[in-house]
């Protein structure tokens, strides 16, 4: 028998989770069956929709469920494999594979084969495809280039511009020919490098002027696209910015996560029909079909050096949660992993 620690939710949390909403569990786990492998895990992905799945509420993915361990994007190395064992591209799977799987939160998985991907760790590390080019980086390139239908010379602004998705977002509309790319971050340190490494036109510290303002101050001609990570008082200037027939793509809404109480909307929602302006939600799931562009796209630019990418790491399967938190606190610059 094989051992592995595994986070549990213990209970739903109220506003900011604590640890006694979770429980670390030793459990022994089955050799793997028929069109199964066991994977060790190296590094575990923590995003802002794992807030949403502890609550008990109905959404686009099920809820986590109580003394049952979480889960999410890991990647690992495989150490057994079943007899058949092929991955969800119909690769054959070896022992020492690298392998990207949704059985995080965990130090080792039994993962059905079809469920898990062989990486190409010669184009990029294997915590890659947890950040640019894992579903962070799909979720920045189908939402600015499908849901944003960014055009060349259009002007972009991008909320959370210093995380996983909202610093790709930037690179990308560059990449595509935008003329004015602003992005929005808490603190100096993450403005100062989305205006050196990552090269965005203008960089907002949110936390030493109020959005609005420095929005206006930034983009003073406006914006045709908004990438939306936070919600709140950013969808509120960027509704203000945005140019008749502007669209905003609402990526997510950090800004309300752990919030108690119903929480105001933007105030000035009669200017999306004098604008005409387009507000769409989408989930990267459903754009799944863009995945191999993505990645030859995003994969090459890498490797001529035109994208850079961060990472903050945590150490520790016993820190997961505190990664978690940490995250949903901003205190990450580009992807928060946990390094096993």
């Amino acid at each position: 028998m094989t051992t592995s620690r595994e986070w549990h939710l213990a209970r739903r949390p109220r506003g900011v989770p604590v640890d006694t909403d979770f429980a670390l569990v030793d459990v022994e786990l089955p050799d793997p069956g028929n069109d199964e492998i066991l994977v060790r895990n190296t590094f575990l992905s923590v995003d802002p929709y794992m807030r949403g799945r502890m609550n008990d509420v109905k959404s686009y993915i099920p809820p986590f469920q109580l003394a049952q361990p979480m889960n999410g994007d890991a990647v690992g190395v495989v150490e057994r494999v079943g007899e058949g064992a092929v991955d969800s591209n119909g690769s054959t799977i070896a022992i020492g594979d690298t392998v990207t799987h949704m059985f995080g939160w965990r130090t080792r998985s039994v993962v059905p084969a079809q469920s898990a991907r062989v990486l190409n760790t010669s184009l990029a590390p294997a915590q890659a495809y947890l950040g640019v080019l894992g579903m962070p980086g799909l979720t920045a390139y189908a939402g600015l280039l499908r849901i944003g239908e960014l055009a060349e010379g259009e002007r972009v602004f991008v909320s959370s511009a210093a995380g996983a998705v909202g610093s790709l977002v930037g690179q990308l509309a560059h990449l595509k020919g935008a003329s004015l790319v602003v992005g929005s971050a808490g603190g100096p340190d993450k403005t100062a490098w989305l205006l050196g490494e990552a090269g965005f036109d203008a960089a907002i510290d949110y936390k030493a002027t109020p959005i609005r303002k420095g929005l206006a101050h930034a983009a003073p001609e406006g914006i045709d696209v908004y990438f939306d990570n936070v919600g709140g008082d950013h969808l509120e200037a960027a509704i203000t910015a945005l140019r008749p027939g502007g669209r905003a793509a609402i990526c997510g809404m950090i800004s309300v996560y752990n919030a108690t109480e119903p929480t105001a909307g933007p105030r000035n929602m009669p200017m999306i029909i004098a604008k005409r302006l387009t507000l769409r939600g989408f989930i990267v799931f459903d754009h799944g079909d863009l995945r191999p562009k993505f990645e030859a796209e995003v994969g090459q630019w890498l490797a001529e050096g035109k994208i850079v990418w961060r990472e903050t790491v945590v150490d520790g399967i016993d820190n997961a949660v505190n990664g978690f938190r940490d995250l949903m606190t901003g205190a990450n610059i580009g992807k928060m992993l946990i390094r096993l």
